[in-house]
């Protein structure tokens, strides 16, 4: 079977590739992973938590007292989280991996960025 196939078809095609490639790579990238954080005895849990750029990280107080997730670099912080308040920050690069509680300088954590 011999088709024949026009210009215009044959542009479509050109240009369907040409925009598919950029959208491929794009989806095989890191699509951002979600993280759950508990504040909980004036611990946070995990202790450590392996992250990468555009990973969403969610801290929630389960403390009666109030407590924040805080770069120690001062570089993000969710604010005061009262009791069950949740507060999320997305991970970037340069981003703090070492964090606090601003209340109790006790309390740390820390974030291993990778490379992703």
């Amino acid at each position: 079977m011999n088709r024949k196939i026009d210009k215009r078809t044959l542009l479509k095609g050109a240009v369907a590739a040409f925009v598919a490639v950029p959208f491929g790579v794009r989806a095989a990238s890191h699509a951002g992973k979600e993280h759950m954080v508990n504040i909980v005895g004036f611990a946070f849990d995990p202790p450590a938590l392996d992250v990468q750029v555009g990973d969403t990280i969610t801290w929630t107080n389960k403390d009666s007292a109030p407590h924040t997730a805080s770069a120690d670099d001062g570089s993000w912080a969710t604010g005061t989280l009262r009791k069950n308040e949740s507060a999320s920050v997305v991970v970037t690069n340069g981003m703090s991996g070492d964090y606090h509680c601003k209340f109790h300088p006790s309390m740390t954590a820390q974030l291993m960025l990778g490379m992703g």
